[in-house]
């Protein structure tokens, strides 16, 4: 297991400090839900939106966070999926469709994919296009070569199960 802030090398946590870290986390979690669907939709021409600068730092990382996602680590996959959400969401629609498509590029095994399902579920009430765009995102890195043949046929393999 690689070492990380949360686990750190030495002995192991105090289920009280991992409890804690935990409401820290959903905390979080909450606050960055609270910027993202309290944002004004409808503003004056000249009024931006109010920026979510730690949400901000992550659009460039929507693969990353994918990756460490689809690893299904004890309860940090559920507070990543989540903040992949909120990503998605606040910088929609870039980012809901790299995310699914990413999610449904990587995923190996039905557990993984579910996560993707469950994105989709999150977004596609809210995001209409979400389904089509996602489909043409994966098709043109296809055709650009950027993925590796098998992930080529693992992304075909995950479009015939979810379809």
């Amino acid at each position: 297991v690689p070492v990380t802030v949360i686990t750190p090398p030495g002995p192991t946590l105090h289920d009280g400090v991992r409890e804690s870290c935990d409401r820290i986390v959903q905390l979080l979690l909450l606050h960055l839900q609270k910027l993202v669907h309290n944002r004004p939709s409808s503003l004056p021409a000249d009024a931006a939106p109010r920026p979510v600068p730690f949400l901000d730092a992550f659009k460039p990382r929507v693969r990353d966070l994918c990756v460490e996602t689809l690893r299904l680590e004890r309860k940090r996959f559920l507070w990543q999926h989540q903040l992949l959400a909120l990503l998605a969401v606040y910088s929609a629609p870039d980012c809901a469709t790299d995310a699914l498509a990413c999610l449904l590029t990587l995923a190996r095994t039905q557990e993984e994919l579910a996560l993707a399902a469950q994105l989709y579920a999150v977004l596609g009430s809210s995001l209409s296009d979400l389904l089509p765009s996602t489909v043409a995102v994966c098709v043109a890195q296809i055709h650009a070569g950027r993925l590796p043949e098998p992930q080529i046929v693992q992304l075909l393999r995950n479009f015939a199960s979810v379809i």
